[in-house]
């Protein structure tokens, strides 16, 4: 038994609406799990604040005399109290009847209500309550899990969404560099005759990089970006490309001096935030 289906059983239990089977089961966990008690704690704790918000009833006065007339009675043979107490029953059983019939007389074809008054009026069986009882707070405490989780899952997915659409793209940033009224750009060839270029501008926050003729990679690898900093790599996003053209919106800040270079990596970029492989192209930014 794991510790959920123990805490359902716990809440049953302090709520005295386990079968005699469940309660075998409930007895048995606890036995082999005693760190499970502070959940018995709480749970009992719980229904006792219930409780106390519930008025006590004090019985019929005449339901002590009652019992004692039925059992000292002989077999087969009922006292005058006790026939006294059964005519009395069964009359305000028949007033009730009459009182529920009245009821249902009154009720409209429309009212809600009305679906009810064909159902047969007793009690159920104690266990069978209990049954009913405990399995209906169960599907209370999993509706209730589940909408928490459903709003929480929600949450997260109209976070993630306005965060994606709050981001500015490569192609974004690069029409404002272009538009600033002080941009700047640098292009470097590849070693296969490719060629990529570096745009930037002081009025705009982002660096974008843009390539054509980039070397054929497969799926296990990616190209990655580096702001070289004096002799030190900083990495600044690595990327996948299908047809060796790219326009990729570098990652961090880049610094006056500073120098793009493109390396291939595995896939997701260097495990160790170093390149691995020499540049396939560098590209000087001094304006």
């Amino acid at each position: 038994m794991n510790e959920q289906t123990f805490a359902e059983l716990s809440a049953g239990y302090a709520l005295g609406a386990l079968s005699p089977e469940d309660e075998i089961a409930y007895r048995e966990a606890l036995d082999a799990h005693p760190e499970w008690t502070v959940l018995t704690t709480v749970d009992a704790d719980t229904a006792s604040f219930l409780a106390e918000g519930v008025e006590e009833v004090a019985p019929p006065a005449h339901l002590r005399a009652d019992l004692l007339s039925r059992i000292g009675a002989p077999a087969g043979q009922s006292s005058p109290a006790a026939d006294a107490a059964v005519v009395t029953d069964a009359a305000a059983d028949a007033a009730r009847d009459q009182d529920a019939a009245d009821a249902d007389d009154e009720l409209d074809d429309d009212d809600p209500r009305a679906a009810a008054s064909g159902y047969s009026v007793g009690s159920p069986a104690t266990e069978q309550l209990q049954t009913v009882e405990r399995r209906n707070w169960t599907r209370s405490l999993f509706a209730l899990t589940a909408s928490i989780a459903l709003l929480v899952g929600i949450g997260w997915g109209v976070g993630t969404l306005t965060s994606d659409m709050r981001a500015p793209s490569a192609e974004s940033v690069l029409a404002q560099i272009q538009q600033a009224s002080e941009s700047h750009s640098n292009t470097a060839e590849l070693a296969d005759g490719g060629e990529a270029t570096v745009y930037w501008s002081p009025e705009v926050e982002g660096v974008v990089l843009v390539a054509d003729g980039l070397p054929e990679i497969d799926d296990s690898q990616s190209y990655e970006a580096w702001f070289v900093r004096g002799e030190a790599p900083i990495p600044a996003g690595a990327f996948e490309s299908s047809d060796g053209s790219a326009a990729m919106l570098l990652e961090g800040e880049m610094h006056a001096e500073d120098v793009i270079a493109l390396t291939i990596e595995q896939s997701g970029g260097s495990p160790s935030g170093l390149p691995t492989t020499d540049p396939i192209v560098a590209i000087p930014t001094n304006a």
